[in-house]
């Protein structure tokens, strides 16, 4: 397991981070509400092994970035991970994010489309796909349906194989519920239907098979076809598709990287 001892102060949080240096094209992994780092550890190992200089980070009230000093709003999600790419001096990373970290990727991307040169999202929703009547009602009852459901549930619907699910547990345990809602809500925040709009970047796309998390599996498919790219399906695995099928994930996230960075 990487040690993330490293440390940037942001707005009264502690941002843990671990770098991998060298040379290689930078990476960096941002993971999804109430994970960790730990989410991308098969990616880390898989790219580190590449020759890619991958970044793994907790974020804000996360993992080891706790207390998190501030409320964890959007936007300061958002400048988070601006300040970590600064910080670093990182030349256009590659941006991979899942769930939460997908919809902080997209929203960086369509900023500041100069500080990445290629996102990949996996297991997240659309940050600019629209959204039906019936979507933006179940938006704006799902944060106070989400507190009422017990974590190890949380968990165990994010994954579908039993080390995801272990793992899910761990790492949702450390996030107090009234913290967790709040992040929920953030990410909410980020969904900002914008039917013209097109990443200006080499775009991938994965999903699991069994993702049934919010609308993705319905609107990912649409979103690659306004993309004009295919969407990459990991056959049997569920929302957390990193820990529940990591070789194929790897696979595909390498297939990708070798294709549009050359």
């Amino acid at each position: 397991m990487v040690n993330i001892d490293e440390v940037l102060t942001v707005d009264g949080c502690g941002l843990h981070y671990a770098d991998s240096g060298g040379d290689g094209v930078p990476v960096v992994f941002t993971h999804g509400a109430g994970a960790d780092h730990v989410l991308f550890e098969p990616q880390r190992r898989h790219l580190a092994a590449l020759g890619y200089r991958v970044i793994t980070w907790d974020l804000r009230g996360h993992g080891r970035s706790r207390p998190a000093g501030a409320p964890f709003t959007a936007e300061r999600a958002v400048a988070d991970l601006c300040a970590l790419i600064g910080h670093l001096e990182l030349d256009r990373p590659v941006l991979i994010g899942q769930s939460l970290g997908g919809n902080l990727g997209q929203a960086v991307v369509k900023r500041r489309p100069e500080l990445a040169r290629a996102l990949v999202v996996v297991d997240s929703a659309w940050n600019a796909g629209p959204l039906s009547r019936w979507e933006r009602a179940l938006l704006g009852i799902s944060a106070p349906l989400l507190a009422m459901v017990p974590v190890p549930m949380m968990a165990d619907a994010s994954a579908v194989t039993p080390a995801a699910r272990a793992d899910a547990r761990r790492a949702f345990a450390q996030v107090p519920k009234r913290e967790f809602v709040q992040v929920w809500r953030a990410t909410v925040e980020l969904l900002e239907p914008d039917p013209g709009y097109r990443t200006p970047v080499p775009l991938c796309l994965i999903r699991g098979e069994r993702d049934r998390t919010g609308n993705i599996a319905a609107a990912m498919p649409r979103w690659a076809a306004a993309e004009g790219i295919e969407e990459i399906v990991i056959p049997g695995a569920g929302h957390i598709s990193t820990q529940d099928a990591p070789d194929a994930v790897n696979a595909a996230i390498a297939a990708f990287l070798g294709g549009s960075l050359r």
